[in-house]
């Protein structure tokens, strides 16, 4: 009996001390990352909007962190996305074109495959990835190799593209720009994964049949860890809004549209908490550029921020950024170091165990000591690309403008020799020059990008217009 006994002792010694690993090794965070569309800085009641009634919004940054100075990488839509997905300035994957500055509906170019996508490198850490609502990294129609699950994500269900890039024969010029939509004036495709649900897409259900496939995601993948990427199709333009939400915003139908996805973020953060995950997943809320001024009231705010989308401005690039996850971050914190969308690329992977990419350029920074209330973050600088060119630096409180040009209707940019400073901490509106009295900013700035081109290798630019061959969409 006494081997035996041994054996059973043995035995039972290995399981507690694998017990005792298992609760010592923490898990991994579930990873949330919500982006709207042309959703400006002064768009969300947290953010000042008097009248867009944004409750959950508000509520997710009082139980979290809320960022004033966060940015996207880039001034409009594609070149904006390849960033959040990279880690990396869109300059260096080719998602970047002075001319052609998005893919159209007709490109043939996409995220190349050689590019390493926040969903492939968390799946090699083992979680389950999916993508609802707008790809925007290529037209898997023209070219299959543009499609989310060639670049990581196990699951799609949106658009690839803008709900403005289908438009009809039937539709008015400037039909994006109209308080009152018709629906039959769009075409735009709706995939779950490589199949063509609808054509075209009821834009009306959109953000409910989005946020209808986000729960039922998480519900079905909560027992190992899950990346869902959650980039809405709205409130870029044409708008629209379901009934339970159209008309009931003091902001018109813009308002309605705000309200509606403040209301999708909240099933988001209800399904967690019921589904007893909240505390062990980070959501993240931004957006991928600034208001679409040129639309009017079918268009956003950047409030005191100047400019929008389209522009370097700093209503075209900072955006909203909220960070939520119950006893990790600290609730009611105002952030107001300088953070931005690649960030969350190398943030997630870190969260996740791994490591980023040694073999390339990563220029988002480890967030965390910010998230957690442990350290501060440095970054030399931070630039603001509009296509393939530099057209200005920010480094510390102080941001110099090489070049200048409105988000539209100005067909070449103004240059400013010597660049044009302004202190940002003082004035973010971007209304007084400071550079004659700082000239030693100037000197640093200009240091600080000659560092940043010599990291800079010229790629091909995926977002060349191409016309592609296509059968008659689907009715």
């Amino acid at each position: 009996m006494k081997p035996l006994a041994s054996l059973v002792l043995a035995a039972f010694c290995a399981v507690a001390s694998l017990s005792r690993a298992a609760q010592a090794a923490p898990a991994v965070p579930n990873i949330i990352i919500i982006y709207a569309d042309d959703l400006g800085y002064g768009d969300l009641g947290c953010y000042g909007h008097p009248t867009i009634r944004t409750p959950n919004l508000d509520r997710m940054a009082a139980e979290g962190m809320r960022f004033t100075e966060f940015y996207s990488a880039a001034e409009v839509c594609t070149p904006s996305r390849a960033a959040l997905m990279t880690g990396r300035y869109p300059v260096r994957s080719g998602m970047a074109h002075d001319q052609f500055r998005v893919l159209r509906a007709v490109s043939m170019g996409h995220l190349p495959a050689d590019e390493i996508t926040l969903a492939e490198a968390l799946k090699a850490r083992g979680y389950t990835t999916g993508i609802i609502g707008k790809w925007h990294l290529g037209v898997w129609s023209n070219n299959p190799d543009g499609h989310p699950q060639k670049h990581g994500f196990d699951f799609n269900f949106g658009l690839p593209h803008s709900n403005d890039m289908n438009i009809t024969p039937v539709a008015p010029k400037g039909a994006g720009k109209l308080a009152d939509q018709r629906s039959e004036w769009w075409n735009a495709p709706l995939y779950r994964n490589h199949e063509l649900v609808e054509q075209p897409a009821d834009q009306t259900t959109l953000t409910k049949r989005y946020t209808d496939e986000a729960v039922k995601f998480i519900r079905e993948k909560k027992q190992a860890p899950f990346f869902l990427y959650f980039p809405h199709t709205f409130p870029h333009t044409p708008l629209f809004a379901s009934k339970q939400f159209a008309g009931k915003s003091a902001r018109g139908l813009y308002g309605d549209v705000v309200e509606e996805l403040d209301w999708s973020v909240g099933q988001i953060l209800e399904t967690l908490r019921k589904e007893k995950l909240a505390e062990n997943t980070l959501v993240f809320f931004s957006s991928d550029n600034g208001p679409w001024l040129i639309m009017n009231q079918q268009g956003g705010s950047a409030g005191l921020l100047r400019d929008g989308k389209g522009s370097t401005w700093e209503g075209g690039m900072r955006v909203p950024g909220i960070a939520w996850w119950p006893g990790k971050i600290k609730p009611g914190v105002v952030q107001r170091t300088l953070a931005c969308t690649m960030d969350l690329f190398t943030t997630s992977v870190k969260l996740a165990g791994g490591e980023v990419p040694q073999d390339r350029a990563i220029d988002g920074l480890d967030i965390r000591p910010l998230l957690f209330g442990t350290g501060t973050v440095e970054r030399d600088a931070y630039f603001y690309y509009r296509g393939l060119k530099l057209f200005a630096v920010r480094q510390g409180d102080y941001k110099a403008h090489f070049f200048t040009q409105p988000g539209y209707n100005q067909p070449k940019p103004d240059e400013h020799t010597p660049p044009v400073l302004f202190n940002l901490r003082i004035d973010p509106g971007e209304t007084f020059d400071v550079a004659a009295s700082h000239p030693d900013v100037l000197a640093n700035i200009a240091k600080a990008v000659e560092r940043h081109r010599a990291t800079v290798k010229p790629v091909k630019s995926q977002l060349v217009e191409t016309v592609a061959l296509q059968a008659p969409s689907k009715k």
